[in-house]
């Protein structure tokens, strides 16, 4: 038996160490790194939203208060009190009794049938609503929520689109959980009731998906949204006490306006927590876009914008913690923020910081105002967690495929 000579074993010896110095050596092509983040971005948000893996034990406070907990579906109302951030005291219709939705029409704004969406959240008492089955409801008009309402899509394949959409109207306790919201029209020029008691007519409304005027402890959790003709979750005059969580974002321009007007100052004491949320493909800008108040994002996984990220005007606090940002390709939109309405004389002594953000590609973010942590106090609303646990934070936004009998 013939045996390879020992040059030629010293050279497969030599051609060995060398692709091994390569393959170890620490400079890389920024560009194909960050190449193969996008990818693996990609993949595992096509892997978390088809599989809905790492259901429970991911460090996101709210899912692991209630996803690995088989008998969900016997405790609805338990999620009442995983809340977190500014949002957390909305409890909706805890101490209500459950309310089944059986009809997916809207035939009447003014007198809804009983079983329909709208008969629900009109109704003067708490109620935890939910869905006898898959249901796409195309609303006629805006639904007017009356306060301490929960609506939880767990269970069922449940779409308000096609049609004007939720607005939160000077109301107080409010929960929006496992909806799929899209495709939001305009309503109005028509009579809506919003109580029982109460019917009136409705000026032209903006296309919304998440309208919250004058609006109180609101959540809003584990909802997809896309596609509407204005805002996906706008929150103006003097809105407050709200958390926006584990949403999924797509197909937008402008996401998510909070404050509409720099001269309505009702709006410097708006508290807003935006965590762990999935802004994905198809968005442009306003994620969100802030006037006044107090604002903590924290734990984003921000993978697409076109213009910018994180925006504002009117002097607003924004304390962006522990996101992971993946910067576009077009080199002239890497920056996260933009500064409106202000010349740089000006808006250099807001307060927006970034604590331990991830940048990637490239993306940046302009700091203002001071870095002491006393000046983020009214907008910080819980501990961030480590922007590289991003992906397992985010891993089940949007909504999720629950089935009874087992853990979400």
């Amino acid at each position: 038996m013939a045996f390879p000579s020992f040059s030629l074993i010293f050279l497969l010896f030599c051609f060995l160490v060398l692709s091994l110095i390569a393959s170890a050596s620490p400079v890389r092509d920024p560009e194909l790194v960050a190449q193969e983040v996008q990818r693996s971005i990609a993949n595992a948000t096509r892997a978390r939203r088809k599989l809905g893996y790492l259901s429970c034990g991911t460090g996101n406070p709210i899912d692991d208060c209630w996803r690995c907990q088989p008998d969900w579906e016997q405790n609805r109302q338990r999620l009442a009190d995983c809340g977190i951030g500014f949002g957390k005291n909305a409890v909706g219709g805890r101490d209500g009794r459950i309310y089944v939705v059986t009809d997916s029409g809207d035939d009447d704004p003014v007198t809804p049938k009983p079983g329909t969406l709208r008969y629900a959240v009109i109704q003067a008492e708490p109620l935890w609503i939910i869905f006898a089955r898959d249901m796409v409801i195309q609303l006629k008009e805006e639904l007017i929520m009356n306060s301490f309402k929960t609506i939880d899509g767990r269970g069922a394949s449940v779409h308000i689109a096609g049609g004007p959409c939720i607005t939160i109207q000077y109301v107080t306790n409010i929960i929006i959980h496992g909806i799929n919201i899209h495709d939001c029209k305009q309503g109005g020029n028509a009579n809506v009731r919003s109580s029982p008691s109460h019917y009136g007519l409705r000026t032209l409304s903006d296309g919304d998906g998440v309208s919250i005027f004058g609006g109180s402890h609101v959540w809003v959790d584990h909802c997809s949204l896309s596609n509407c003709r204005d805002g996906l979750v706008d929150a103006i005059q003097g809105s407050t006490a709200i958390t926006i969580s584990n949403n999924f974002f797509t197909h937008h321009d402008k996401v998510m306006l909070l404050g509409a007007s720099d001269t309505y100052e009702e709006d410097k004491n708006m508290q807003v927590t935006i965590a762990f949320n999935h802004f994905g493909e198809g968005l442009v800008q306003r994620m969100p876009r802030c006037r006044h108040g107090y604002f903590h994002v924290v734990n984003n996984d921000y993978t697409h914008w076109e213009m910018y990220a994180i925006g504002g005007s009117a002097s607003p606090t924004i304390n962006s913690q522990g996101n992971r940002f993946l910067a576009p390709d077009d080199r002239f939109n890497k920056e996260v923020t933009k500064y409106e309405d202000a010349p740089e004389s000006e808006w250099k002594s807001w307060n927006w910081r970034s604590e331990g953000d991830l940048m990637l590609n490239g993306a940046f973010f302009t700091q203002a105002g001071a870095s002491a942590s006393s000046s983020y106090a009214r907008a910080s609303s819980l501990s961030a967690r480590p922007s590289t646990l991003v992906s397992a934070l985010t891993s089940g936004a949007g909504v999720l495929g629950c089935r009874k009998g087992s853990s979400c």
